[in-house]
């Protein structure tokens, strides 16, 4: 097939006028065009730019190679790549020992299907509930302040993934295409069609419950197992291999291969897997806050006249900026007209996430604005800098007033160093609630500094960013995982053997796509273990 990119068209072009282009494009006849389909699709919505979407597709032609042969030179016409998936290995007939994978988010579900899809039928150990049950001790947390702590945003069926609107996107190298087979699957399970295509793909939080039970099904379909409310208390290690694990239950499971999918914040297993000798270390990360603006605020200062189309939708944003005391400080996981939730997985703490429904039609705007750390800010062993997000998550139970709510502050009081008393007109959407102070005491000085120069340049960027009434909300601490589990080419843990590493709790990813990339290719490296 052929690769179009950079073709463009007005954005309320009619559907015929993508084949009438792509037609004028390759300067050939209806009658030589087989068949096409859309790669990407993203927009051009800069405030004083033609509004346009433009399109990348791949066309099949009769008499392809003098198409290719014409266009010689023209970097936006070429061969089209093979984005196709196809299974690495086959289980062997005599499989004597089936694979565990232990945690099933994003990453622990690509790893169990692609390892079901091959015959491995793998076993599944979830510390959390299925999905449903997860999404209504999650709503305990937010609407009665009663926290589950095996049951809750971090834990259960889905991973934290579930609760952050489901974004798609990510800037990892991807030269397999696996990022296309993630996508291919969640379309399998339900998800909206355009996620295929578009530039920046979400499914929604609701939307993405159906979707991972009929990806749940599938596994089961295909003889896997899954084992909810099951917690791994240790991990049976012999001659520096893996022998299997065992749950805080009593129960045991024999294994020679095991996938650790745990996510960012079991951190009880992060301590199981210390005692039990296996090799991990420090890994830098970012604290910070929650920002909430009116919606309406940030599409205006982004979309200027285009503000409000249905097409483009609500409109995101990306900010950095580089502080005089050598820190970074960035927006992270930027939800359009979401909500800030309840993100804790331990009791007498607070954390902050975000999200947004497949609509994004809430009233705000929210990110976090955090800055980087290093080990050298928790100095100590690999398990230093979960001891470092506990201190601050405890911190800010106490300045929300002890029962949940988040300490909070408007930002031009943040900006001028004075506690708040009132909101003005932006209304906090994080439940259970928010708690007005002080925020100078929640992180360390440098961090808080870094910030409140930060938040005025990036109102150089967005007008209106520093508003006085925009609201920050504490603490965000979960952005990536605090250590990582090292492995070796061949995926495994470069001391135990039997064992891989994988996903956001081990260091190798950061947000659904990534996680389910590298669930794929360590279910790949362990099915090609047993040839």
């Amino acid at each position: 097939m052929i690769q179009i990119t950079e073709l463009r068209l007005p954005i309320d072009h009619l559907p015929q006028d993508l084949e009438l282009g792509i037609l004028a494009r390759l300067q050939i006849s209806a009658e030589n065009l087989i068949r096409f389909q859309i790669f990407k699709r993203s927009h051009d919505a800069r405030k004083n730019a033609v509004l346009s979407l433009i399109y990348t597709v791949h066309v099949s032609v009769k008499d392809e190679e003098q198409v290719l042969k014409r266009f010689q030179g023209d970097i936006n016409i070429r061969l089209a790549p093979d984005t196709s998936y196809h299974l690495v290995a086959k289980a062997p007939s005599d499989l004597k020992s089936r694979p565990l994978v232990i945690g099933f988010g994003p990453c622990g579900i690509f790893a169990a299907l692609l390892l079901a899809q091959m015959g491995f039928r793998p076993i599944v150990l979830e510390r959390g509930k299925a999905v449903r049950e997860r999404t209504q001790d999650t709503w305990g947390l937010w609407r009665k302040k009663i926290l589950q702590p095996e049951s809750n945003v971090q834990f259960g069926e889905g991973g934290a993934g579930l609760f952050s609107d489901g974004k798609l996107y990510s800037q990892i190298k991807d030269p397999e295409f696996y990022g296309r087979k993630v996508i291919a699957e969640f379309i399998k399970a339900g998800a909206p069609p355009e996620i295929e295509f578009v530039a920046k793909p979400h499914i929604g939080t609701f939307r993405l419950v159906g979707v991972v039970e009929r990806m749940r099904e599938e596994i089961i379909r295909l003889g896997g197992e899954i084992y909810f409310s099951s917690r791994v208390s240790e991990f049976l290690i012999e001659n520096q291999s893996i022998r299997g694990v065992r749950l805080a239950d009593g129960r045991q499971f024999d294994a020679e291969r095991v996938v650790l999918a745990l996510g960012h914040s079991s951190r009880d297993t992060f301590y199981a897997l210390h005692a039990a000798g296996v090799h991990m270390e420090q890994k830098p990360f970012s604290v910070g806050f929650r920002i909430e603006h009116p919606q309406s605020l940030i599409d205006r200062a982004r979309l200027g006249p285009h503000a409000g189309n249905p097409i483009i939708g609500a409109a995101d944003y990306k900010l950095v900026h580089h502080a005089s005391n050598g820190r970074a400080v960035y927006s992270f996981c930027m939800c359009p007209g979401g909500t800030v939730v309840a993100a804790t997985s331990e009791a007498n703490h607070v954390v902050t996430n975000g999200m947004s429904q497949y609509s994004r039609n809430e009233r705000n705007a929210n990110a976090g604005i955090v800055v980087g750390i290093t080990p050298s800010d928790y100095p100590g062993g690999p398990l230093a800098g979960i001891e470092f997000q506990r201190a601050i998550e405890a911190k800010a139970f106490i300045l929300g007033g002890s029962n949940y709510e988040a300490p909070g502050q408007l930002v031009g009081d943040f900006l001028k160093g004075i506690p708040s008393t009132a909101f003005g007109s932006v209304t906090p959407s994080y439940k259970p609630g928010v708690h007005l102070t002080d925020l100078a005491t929640s992180l360390p000085e440098p961090i808080i500094l870094a910030i409140r120069e930060a938040l005025p340049e990036f109102d150089k960027k967005i007008k209106g960013f520093a508003m006085n009434d925009a609201i920050l909300t504490g603490v965000e601490t979960r952005t990536s995982s605090p250590l990582r589990i090292r492995r070796g080419r061949d995926f495994q843990s470069v001391n135990i053997q039997g064992l891989y590493p994988a996903g956001e709790g081990a260091g190798y990813a950061g947000g659904i796509l990534s996680a389910g990339v590298d669930g794929i290719r360590v279910a790949q490296a362990l099915a090609l273990s047993y040839t």
